[in-house]
């Protein structure tokens, strides 16, 4: 039967993989360094910032103001400063990278109720991080505010801010990025693999044994692509539970639709996989190919930066992207619980592309084999 010729292909497909040095170490290696690295270090989360203070008041009010910076587990104090020109020096040589500077006046401003001015120096160099910080000392100011109005009989102000986030109440940016890892890895594993199958068979001269033999070249196509599809599905499932186990991620969703979702975006990716691996001719001119098309499509994918500020003619091509809309279904499943009519808004597009790059792979395959 048919299918059962399929069967011994994928078989020795998966055998090939475990027992050829560089696709095992595709399969261990980068997942592991990638999951260590992205859900350790990658994040948007500030912590521990050298903070100094140019303090010319004395009263209560900046006590109050100065230890509510100095309890936050967010700065480290790193110096009290005595000059206004040791703001420069610190600033420049990174010692700190906020100075608050309290003028002589703050207290008795305070309490002759005219407006208490309080500067922030913050380091620039990183646009990012300056913004984050400057978010992190105006909540401390703000919430300074609202209780000094508050314990001193005056009228609070007539409107207050009251965040409240969803999907992710404390903002941990972990929380946004490691599901995204479970589109990346199976991206990175899939596509080196596939790319790497029919290159293999033919640097090592087996591709042509391969054709005498009674299956058909769809046949063959078909094997070729159901060895990665199991591989990539292990790969999601093994970073999905490190990911929720391990680094604590909620997982909300469907487990259906995120498999059905992963399947979808596994066959796009195999489909790219396997026109690299007809059109080379060596194992590594695959990796090279596989590459070429690894670094656009995680930049184009939404993964670190949000694709309505690109420019409208790269928006327009990340629709191509297969990446983009499985990122879209992993967040929204793990966060939110994403419910099957919005999965489907960005599954749709996932099957189309994996129609077209199934159907792109069929043609080479075809064309270069016979």
């Amino acid at each position: 039967m048919w299918w059962m010729q399929i069967q011994v292909l994928v078989v020795k497909e998966l055998l090939a993989v475990w027992k050829d040095p560089r696709s095992r170490f595709v399969l261990i290696g980068p997942p592991i360094i990638q999951l260590l690295v992205f859900g350790y270090a990658a994040t948007y989360d500030l912590q521990d910032i050298p903070i100094a203070f140019y303090i010319e008041d004395s009263g209560g009010e900046t006590r109050d103001l100065i230890a509510r910076f100095e309890g936050s587990p967010i700065f480290r104090t790193t110096a009290r400063l005595e000059r206004e020109s040791d703001i420069a020096r610190v600033i420049d040589s990174r010692e700190a990278s906020l100075v608050v500077h309290v003028g002589p006046d703050f207290s008795r401003d305070l309490h002759v109720a005219r407006p208490a001015t309080l500067q922030l120096v913050v380091d620039g160099r990183n646009s990012n991080t300056a913004m984050i910080l400057t978010g992190y000392a105006a909540a401390i100011v703000r919430e300074f505010n609202i209780d000094w109005l508050h314990d001193h009989g005056q009228r609070l102000p007539p409107a207050s801010l009251v965040v409240r986030s969803w999907f992710n109440p404390n903002l941990q940016s972990r929380w946004f990025i490691v599901p995204g890892i479970v589109a990346l890895l199976t991206l990175v594993v899939t596509l080196v693999v596939t790319a790497l199958s029919v290159a293999r068979e033919r640097e090592l001269g087996t591709f042509d044994q391969l054709l005498v033999t009674p299956l058909r070249p769809i046949q063959i196509l078909i094997g070729k692509s159901l060895a990665p599809l199991l591989i990539g599905i292990v790969e999601g499932s093994v970073i999905v539970f490190f990911a929720v186990f391990w680094f604590g991620v909620p997982y909300l969703g469907s487990l259906v639709l995120l498999y059905s979702s992963l399947i979808f975006f596994l066959l796009a990716i195999i489909g790219v996989g396997l026109m690299i691996s007809s059109l080379v001719r060596t194992q590594q001119q695959a990796i090279l190919g596989a590459f070429l098309f690894l670094v656009p499509a995680i930049i184009l994918s939404g993964f670190a930066t949000p694709i309505r500020n690109m420019s409208e003619i790269v928006q327009w091509i990340t629709y191509v992207n297969p990446m983009r809309y499985f990122l879209v279904i992993v967040r929204g499943l793990f966060l939110q619980g994403m419910p099957a009519e919005l999965v489907a808004r960005q599954l749709w597009p996932l099957a189309l592309i994996a129609m077209a790059s199934i159907g792109m792979a069929r043609w080479l395959f075809k064309n270069r084999t016979t």
